[in-house]
């Protein structure tokens, strides 16, 4: 006898992916934002800092630390130890959300990789011939790359602050072309401003990845040897003179992301069932064992990392480098220097123009074939964002300047840190006030969204409700025992009620691993559909989710009126069973593997799923179908997959 399952807490409300993991961006983001604060927080400790005892502060981070192994060992003062051994995981973590992106994010379709890839190189050429012909037959030319990198913490989190209403799919595409700037500016660190670069230890480190390579085909998971293979890499990368930061980057590259597959879960479930009859700790170490092989090793690595990264590693980075002596005699000499002004009007002027001018010169090349994800207006003010240039410009400026030109140089970041946050603040505020549907016009634009149901909506065979043309399609993939599909039920038919050009669509995903029920209530459900009603049943299933036995379903049949005897000779011979099977089937083809899952105009919907989410989901799709319409590229984006 299975102990009753316990009640989901009122509105925890996501999905069972979401639950687990949270959600690929909405996690990233809300971890962005947050840390955003406490980097602005660790700036204005170094400037208050430096301006209270200059020396003090120096001489803090210039302390030398040592750590040796027998005869060997690495020296390096402790703010080179933030700079280039932290800064690792920082890149790491650049790395991860890089490869995400190509694997489950907007890049997967791989020929959308063109637009931001143009618009992050963009976004880094303009800059740096900006500052180039700001110190043009200067010494100080030679320190051009401080003027390209945005930060991506700083801007994803004043996007967050300046942009609360834009949809998923601007920050999105701002997070692409940040993520493409730092690879490049990382391969600049790597190639331009490292030292005297060794043979010998740079061909150990290609080997050193080599054997990490074998290692991740060979399907090893032990954590312990991807940290020590990354370490040995790390250490012969420094004794290369290559910066070693580079290391956190490949990794992040090299692991997958991937949504976890529903064998992978129905095997973590017996697993844990085992631990639950027999709780000794060899079970419980395999539970644990199959509960973590059902994430990728992208997302594990990004759960671990991420908030020490965005909440310790980077405002620990801007405290050791963000600090400056500010005077009236400084100021005077460097808003003159042509530092300072190349690198400020790089970043105010060239971030842009450059990530708005190649936009809209690779749209026109195609001849809008491929359009950007979202309006001009969101690039205008994404470009404008992608001009807070922090952490990755402060570690150039410390490879390519000391002294007073690297205090220069530390100003020239800063303040244009200042004017593009004010600049996108204006942009983002000047279309807010726009009309209602030239602003929807000007921030999501017109391309085509990436399809995730594999298998579009059929009249003749899904159950639906609602209009048949209706501009917004929901699909909802449940499972008449899960608890949580029971909590968004009221959710759904409140949203039907308060949109009257809205579809919801049914699909069966019966858990059977977690739910033994659900499968018989799933045919109970289109046994009665055979008789014209599925939805009384749909209904009456999804109110009485602990009574769903064999002779509870025929009591239901008999409430609804149907033929008693012909729905029990349907569930007996299991004549649905292959029809449950498909809607299995095409939830494996759209990568869906919990209950509830909600999929809007083809996409699938990540996060809460409490009213006030959906509404601002179905809201946003409306929009853009209505452009799609009024711009002719599609009828019903749905019934076009």
């Amino acid at each position: 006898m299975t102990e009753p399952e316990a009640s989901p807490e009122p509105f925890a409300g996501r999905t069972a992916w979401t639950r687990s993991l949270q959600t690929p961006l909405r996690a990233f983001l809300r971890t962005e934002s947050g840390s955003a604060a406490v980097l602005l927080a660790a700036t204005v400790t170094a400037l208050v800092w430096a301006n209270i005892d200059v020396a003090s502060y120096e001489s803090v981070w210039r302390a030398p630390l040592s750590i040796r192994l027998g005869g060997t060992g690495v020296s390096q003062t402790l703010r080179e130890w933030v700079n280039s051994g932290l800064m690792t995981f920082f890149f790491l973590i650049i790395g991860l959300e890089a490869r995400r992106e190509f694997d489950m994010g907007e890049l997967r379709e791989r020929r959308r990789v063109l637009l931001p890839l143009a618009a992050g190189i963009g976004g880094m050429v303009v800059p740096v011939a900006i500052y180039l012909a700001v110190n043009a037959g200067r010494p100080s030319a030679h320190g051009w790359g401080v003027a390209m990198s945005t930060d991506t913490a700083f801007a994803l989190g004043l996007l967050a602050l300046v942009g609360r209403r834009l949809p998923d799919t601007v920050r999105a595409f701002l997070l692409t072309v940040v993520v493409v700037d730092d690879v490049v500016a990382l391969a600049v660190i790597a190639t331009v401003y490292s030292g005297h670069v060794a043979l010998q230890p740079l061909v150990v480190t290609l080997a050193i990845f080599g054997v990490l390579l074998a290692v991740r085909a060979g399907r090893i998971r032990n954590g312990l040897i991807y940290a020590l293979l990354g370490v040995a890499a790390w250490v012969a990368l420094f004794s290369s003179g290559v910066d070693p930061v580079a290391v956190g980057l490949v990794i992040g590259l090299l692991t997958f992301a991937y949504p976890p597959a529903r064998d992978d879960l129905e095997r973590a479930t017996g697993l844990f069932r085992l631990f639950r009859e027999q709780p000794t700790p060899e079970l419980a170490r395999s539970a644990s064992t199959g509960l973590t092989a059902a994430l990728s090793p992208n997302e594990r690595l990004l759960q671990l990392y991420h908030p020490w990264t965005s909440y310790l590693i980077v405002p620990l980075f801007a405290l050791a480098n963000a600090g400056i002596a500010i005077s009236g005699e400084f100021l005077s000499r460097a808003y003159t220097s042509p530092i300072t002004l190349g690198i400020l009007f790089g970043y105010i002027a060239g971030k842009p123009i450059g990530i708005v001018g190649s936009s809209w010169l690779v749209t026109r090349l195609n001849r809008a074939q491929l359009r950007p994800p979202v309006g001009w207006a969101a690039i205008a003010g994404g470009g404008a964002i992608a001009g807070i240039g922090f952490t990755v410009s402060l570690l150039i400026a410390t490879l390519a300047f000391d002294g007073a030109q690297l205090q220069e140089a530390k100003l020239g970041v800063l303040s244009a840190a200042l004017c593009a946050s004010t600049a996108a603040w204006v942009v983002f505020g000047i279309t807010a006030l726009l009309p209602p549907r030239r602003r929807i016009q000007a921030l999501l634009g017109n391309a085509e969204p990436i399809i995730d149901l594999a298998e579009p909506v059929d009249p003749d065979r899904d159950h639906i409700r609602g209009p048949a043309e209706a501009l917004v399609t929901v699909v909802e993939y449940g499972d008449f025992e899960c608890p949580y599909c029971g909590l968004a039920e009221p959710v759904v038919r409140e949203l039907l009620a308060d949109f009257g050009d809205v579809r919801y669509v049914w699909r069966h995903l019966p858990l059977t691993d977690v739910h033994p029920r659900a499968q018989l209530a799933a045919e109970a459900a289109e046994a009665a559909a055979s008789q014209g009603t599925f939805w009384p049943m749909h209904d009456l299933l999804l109110d009485h989710q602990g009574d769903l036995r064999p002779a509870d379903l025929t009591h239901y049949a008999g409430e609804l009126g149907l033929d008693v005897e012909r729905f029990r000779t349907d569930l007996r011979k299991h004549i649905y069973a292959p029809r449950i099977a498909e809607d299995i089937e095409s939830a494996g083809l759209s990568g869906v593997s919990g209950t509830p899952t909600f999929i809007i105009n083809g996409r699938r919907h990540y996060g809460a799923y409490d009213i006030t989410t959906l509404t601002t989901a179905v809201k946003t799709a409306k929009a853009r179908a209505t452009i799609a319409t009024q711009s002719g590229l599609v009828g019903n984006t749905v019934d076009e997959t």
